[in-house]
């Protein structure tokens, strides 16, 4: 399968999407972010210094979601219908998923992606001062529905 982003002379493309029909998309992405129970406790009992890491998180990815076409190249600017970023507790830290709406001639697995990622940092920045071994895991593409290569969703061995 040739690489979409390429030229024939190997040079970086955006890809063209003027001929394709605007369809309904919808992305949902994850990450986990993995800290102390420490740091756990802190966001519990509401006693870190830079406020509610959880909400700011969540509406940190939204955000982000908006403009993931500023900051990967080749990312074409989507009209985000419905962007939502859920933010939960877990047992190990922090459990955050990501889910993007458009109707668009190109999916918003990017725009989910980046909205997971940075609502993770978001967490990190906001305990890194309780806990600088926090660490950002698994952020993956969920499930994917709309366009020419249909629907997605991982498979139960690979969550």
């Amino acid at each position: 399968m040739p690489l979409t982003h390429i030229d024939e002379e190997g040079r970086a493309r955006m890809v063209d999407v003027s001929a394709k029909p605007a369809t309904a998309r919808t992305a949902v992405a994850s990450a986990q972010v993995r800290m102390s129970e420490a740091t756990l406790d802190a966001i519990r009992k509401r006693r870190t210094t830079k406020g509610d890491p959880l909400e700011t998180a969540r509406l940190a990815g939204i955000m982000a979601s908006k403009r993931t076409a500023d900051l990967i190249p080749l990312c074409h600017t989507l009209p985000i219908h419905h962007a939502d970023v859920q933010v939960t507790l877990v047992d190990e830290g922090v459990s955050i998923t990501a889910t993007v709406t458009t109707e668009a001639k190109t999916g918003v697995e990017m725009e989910a992606l980046v909205a997971a990622s940075v609502a993770a940092l978001t967490v990190y920045d906001m305990c890194k001062a309780l806990d600088k071994g926090i660490v950002l895991t698994d952020i993956r593409l969920e499930s994917k529905t709309g366009g020419k290569s249909g629907d997605y969703k991982r498979p139960p061995d690979q969550a």
